[in-house]
């Protein structure tokens, strides 16, 4: 194995790995208080279950059949599906009738697209034409799930905190968009390098500066928390309750 393969192989083990950590680590903070609260309060189920779509798509893209030498994208990909489907499967148990059915219609929704790429890619498809139409799906979905980060954003520039934006997420986001985009540069499919890689990740790389960016200056400026605000609700911690004061007679 030559230098270059070796580095290829290196980022795409390095990518799997950083990916890995972005579908374990922040979610699983979120799903433990889900679970010991028994509700999911005002989070949104939205992101897990567009992030299952992405990780179908991405996994059905890497198979062979579809397209050669990207068994790593199916890896991460199929390892990710599993994971963000019992986070979808837990979201929908605790959440509300109102936002369990909006969940649930979504969660359709991405088992239609799915399917639809799958057959279509299947009976209607091949070669060229089926890699063309399974990258771009892939791709599209990508984008809109790296794009949810921009709500996490927004929260930090208006309440000048980064309380909702771990560095670490940030970080990983930006580490594992860098190294997936290197890994397109790398490859020997200019489809994955060009559409599936470079496009959905170079757009993570760039997010993941802006997200570090946005710590660098905003991490000194939020207030401590008390325990009655609604960021420590956010936090999961209940808000103490005042005993009521009797009133003079």
């Amino acid at each position: 194995m030559d230098a270059h393969h070796a580095l290829h192989l290196a980022l795409g083990i390095f990518g799997n790995a950083t990916a890995l950590f972005l579908f374990l680590a922040p979610p699983l903070n979120t799903f433990k208080r889900i679970v010991e609260s028994k509700s999911t309060e005002q989070f949104s189920g939205i992101p897990y279950v567009m992030t299952f779509l992405d990780c179908l798509l991405s996994a059905w893209y890497g198979l062979p059949f579809v397209s050669e030498h990207n068994i790593l994208v199916s890896t991460i990909n199929g390892t990710g599906a599993g994971i963000e489907i019992i986070y979808v499967l837990i979201f929908i148990f605790y959440a509300g009738n109102e936002e369990k059915t909006r969940i649930l219609e979504l969660f359709t929704f991405v088992l239609s697209v799915f399917g639809f790429v799958v057959f279509g890619s299947l009976f209607a498809l091949n070669g060229h034409g089926r890699k063309l139409f399974c990258g771009l799906a892939a791709t599209i979905f990508s984008i809109i799930m790296y794009g949810s980060h921009l709500s996490n954003m927004r929260m930090v520039i208006k309440t000048k905190s980064v309380e909702f934006m771990p560095f670490v997420l940030s970080l990983f986001v930006f580490l594992s968009g860098t190294s997936w985009f290197v890994f397109g540069l790398l490859g020997k499919d200019p489809f994955v390098a060009v559409v599936l890689v470079q496009v959905p990740n170079g757009f993570a790389c760039a997010l993941g500066t802006i997200q570090l960016i946005l710590y660098t200056i905003y991490r000194n400026r939020g207030e401590p928390p008390q325990p009655s605000t609604t960021a420590d609700v956010e936090q999961g911690e209940a808000p103490a309750l005042e005993k009521p004061s009797k009133s003079p007679n």
